[in-house]
């Protein structure tokens, strides 16, 4: 039986939640979901995410590394990427996650010149792209962590990053059609997320391989943290405009399958 580098296994494991992303674009810009439906799987996107944070990134940093390198690297990382967010916002990447209108008239007000950092004619295109990156790595960068313990990948961690990607590409997508966006466009951008998310995999484990337990357990909880600001900052709003009062459940029920997957993984 062939066996493969644990390095190789890593970026495999982060292409395929990764190529989730892919998946889920396809479907959004071509197939004309519903919103109401796109809300409701935003929704239970966002519950697996933070059961998969609690259960497996935020418990394995504890016991890695203690209270002191989980906290700081938690904080650190919320901290981090609200500040890249805020940045990208100024240049009109604010919606990216959203399936409606927003995108369409976020990009107007770029080409107008009407966002903070924006001039007329300008296009929020690179900002798009950035912001996908910028949402992406983190959950990719904890698969290859995952692995460093005994060479074993979290398949809770897999399939959970797997079902959270779908409905972000899947929105994000849907809102770049009716900004205008080309198919090209938009599924060469997930395309190289989906790639990138490999590599951050493989770069997960490799670099961080010979690093004490508690940088590896800070590393770990900067993920989380950035997971849990985007979960707050681009996939519960999406969900709650639409979803409303259904949001709630449709989150609970997420959470208890990604925490049933982690249960049943240990």
């Amino acid at each position: 039986m062939m066996h493969f580098p644990t390095w190789a296994v890593a970026g495999f494991w982060g292409l395929v939640s990764g190529s989730a992303l892919l998946l889920g674009a396809a479907v959004g810009y071509f197939a004309h979901v519903p919103q109401r439906l796109i809300a409701a799987v935003m929704a239970f996107g966002s519950g697996v995410l933070i059961s998969t944070l609690s259960f497996e990134l935020m418990a394995e940093a504890y016991e890695k590394g203690g209270f002191d390198s989980t906290a700081i690297g938690f904080v650190g990382g919320a901290a981090v990427y609200t500040l890249a967010n805020w940045l990208l916002a100024r240049h009109g990447a604010k919606h990216r996650k959203r399936s409606g209108e927003h995108q369409s008239q976020e990009r107007a007000a770029v080409q107008q010149g009407q966002k903070e950092a924006s001039s007329a004619g300008d296009d929020n295109g690179m900002a798009l792209a950035i912001g996908a990156l910028l949402d992406g790595i983190p959950e990719s960068i904890v698969i290859g962590l995952s692995m460093l313990a005994g060479g074993g990948v979290s398949v809770a961690a897999v399939v959970a990053i797997f079902m959270s990607n779908l409905p972000e590409g899947l929105s994000s997508a849907a809102g770049m059609r009716k900004a205008g966006r080309t198919p090209t466009y938009v599924l060469g951008l997930w395309a190289g997320i989906a790639l990138i998310s490999g590599l951050a995999s493989l770069a997960g484990y490799s670099l961080f391989s010979g690093f004490s337990a508690e940088v590896v357990a800070a590393t770990t909880a900067v993920s989380a943290g950035a997971v849990l600001a985007m979960i707050a900052d681009t996939m519960i709003p999406e969900a709650f405009e639409v979803a409303h009062n259904f949001t709630g459940l449709i989150t609970v029920l997420g959470f208890l399958v990604s925490f049933v997957l982690s249960k049943m993984g240990g």
